[in-house]
């Protein structure tokens, strides 16, 4: 069984959409026995809130389950407990580099580097830019490089 992390700021936005995406195709693709995913904040502001409005109103149009779904943080155990902790942009990962114990720092990744390990490029949070549906296109259209990836690996 793999593990996966997703990882953003609040927990609200970017890595709920990775999660309830993940989540649906593990179902769809009969891969629960293969892939469990979560999804966490580097921040505390959001801890207990569902994802945002404007998230909550993407999924629902894509029929994408977040029932349940509630803002977390990352703790220490969590580094040990996954296999695949994965940012959404440059803060997250520094965050997690910083946070890491060495023995873990090869499962942290950057979202948009399945493509290229070098490439940096980041998901702008949907918080500030207000492009809700512009991050859950990009986010899903990688999506299944990430299951690929993890069932490779």
């Amino acid at each position: 069984m793999k593990k996966v992390l997703f990882v953003c700021h609040g927990n609200v936005c970017r890595s709920a959409m990775a999660e309830a995406i993940l989540k649906d195709q593990i179902k769809k693709d009969n891969l629960s026995n293969k892939i469990e995913v979560n999804s966490a904040a580097t921040s505390s502001e959001e801890i207990g809130n569902p994802p945002h409005p404007n998230v909550r109103t993407i999924l629902d149009k894509h029929h994408l389950d977040y029932s349940g779904m509630y803002a977390t943080q990352i703790e220490a155990k969590d580094f040990d407990k996954y296999d695949y902790i994965i940012g959404m942009d440059k803060e997250n990962m520094d965050n997690l580099m910083h946070w890491s114990p060495k023995d873990d720092l090869q499962k942290i990744h950057l979202y948009l580097n399945i493509d290229d390990q070098k490439s940096d490029r980041e998901i702008p949070d949907p918080w500030f830019t207000g492009k809700f549906e512009q991050t859950f296109e990009v986010i899903n259209k990688i999506m299944p490089k990430w299951i690929n990836y993890i069932l490779k690996n």
